[in-house]
């Protein structure tokens, strides 16, 4: 199994320089990569390994490619080739693409070592050091420590647009080091969940508990003010890029702080259940490989219908957006909306799964009728205080 995990890292003038330079060199590569992808014969070149070969010859005629690490320069290759692909992934699908173009200098702001020319050491503390290959030790904040059966393949260095460097460690683990997950005819009610993203509530599950939407106000209202400056500063001075850094930052804490919090809320799911049924959600592919990490069964299951229909009898009933409670008309079961959503969630996870109607449900339990509110606070620090050094 394939994931990776990323990390700020601290160079020094002169290594950041080195970084810089290096990363232009790259972008180097990958314009002319596509430079020889549309002049030399097909016969030589249409594929990252054909396209490898060419290599010693440009490090021969242009000498700057030699000054990059090799397994580097490979990789900047066959980025090149998987843009391409996925270009031809999304004509396939019906999408309208156009095609690969250069890259200028803002374009361009990362490069990968694969399989060799990087090392990381000193990793016993919250600080630790990353060695690439012709640049030199890089200090990272090792906030979570790299799994024991992790193998790392690769390493991507990145500046933001903001002008912080951040590192991504490409892990792999073995599929027979994973924890074994349930037997599927173990899974009840009383271990299983179903999860619907609420309007009033972050998420609510089947179970009835409900988790809060993190807290942004203040967030925003900085973004707002340092938009504010933006706006009144000349575009091309040295003010306004310094703005205009402030602003990304302002941003990218946000970005970061709903990650975090997905992380954190995604990791105590499938800790807490031995499967979770989820609708078509954002979070899906990041609840995926945790649940092969913790040994959970995630399953992904139709939305269509949820709301309307009644968790007890299953008739359907049209509910505006506003109406926020589920009262059927046929049985009578009342409950939260979110929580008749998230009932059917579950139900139509076991149905997924070839189990039929799940025993003790929560709808015979008539539990969500009173629900339990999870705070942000809780899940974050209480049922997840281990999480500090994973997530």
């Amino acid at each position: 199994m394939e994931y990776s995990h990323r990390y700020s890292v601290y160079p020094t003038q002169e290594v950041a320089a080195e970084l810089e330079y290096h990363i232009d060199v790259h972008r180097q590569a990958y314009n002319y990569t596509l430079y020889e992808y549309a002049h030399v014969d097909a016969d030589n070149i249409g594929s990252a390994y054909k396209h490898h070969s060419r290599l010693p010859s440009w490090r021969d005629e242009f000498p700057v490619f030699s000054e990059v690490n090799s397994k580097a320069l490979q990789r900047t290759v066959t980025r090149f080739y998987q843009n391409l692909s996925n270009l031809s992934d999304q004509k396939a699908n019906g999408n309208k693409v156009g095609k690969l173009t250069w890259k200028s200098p803002r374009e361009f702001q990362s490069m990968t070592y694969s399989q060799s020319g990087f090392e990381l050491k000193n990793t016993s503390g919250r600080h630790a050091t990353l060695w690439l290959s012709k640049i030199g030790d890089i200090k990272i904040r090792y906030h979570r420590n790299i799994p024991d059966e992790a193998d790392i393949k690769e390493v991507t260095a990145k500046k933001e647009t903001t002008g912080d460097w951040f590192v991504s460690f490409g892990l792999e683990t073995d599929e027979d080091d994973l924890p074994e997950k349930p037997d599927v005819d173990s899974l009840n009610a009383s271990n299983s969940v179903g999860v619907d993203l609420g309007i009033l509530n972050y998420i609510h599950t089947s179970d009835g508990k409900t988790v809060d939407w993190l807290d942004l106000e203040d967030e925003y209202e900085r973004l707002r003010r340092e938009q504010r400056k933006l706006s009144r500063r000349e575009q091309g001075s040295n003010n306004y890029e310094k703005q205009r850094k402030q602003v990304a930052k302002v941003k990218r804490h946000i970005r970061r702080k709903v990650l975090d919090y997905q992380h954190k809320v995604t990791t105590w799911l499938v800790r807490e259940y031995d499967a979770v049924f989820v609708e078509d959600l954002d979070v899906k592919g990041m609840l995926e490989y945790k649940a092969d990490l913790y040994g959970c069964h995630v399953v992904q299951v139709e939305a269509a219908g949820t709301t309307k229909e009644c968790a007890s009898c299953g008739v359907e009933t049209a509910k505006p957006i506003w109406v926020r409670e589920h009262s059927c008309p046929s049985c009578g079961f009342e409950c939260d909306r979110d929580a008749n959503v998230a009932m059917n969630v579950l139900q139509r996870g076991f149905s997924e799964l070839g189990l039929g109607w799940p025993e003790d449900t929560p709808v015979e339990t008539a539990l969500p009728t009173d629900t339990t509110s999870v705070s942000a606070k809780r899940v974050c620090r209480g049922s997840l205080d281990r999480l500090s050094d994973e997530v």
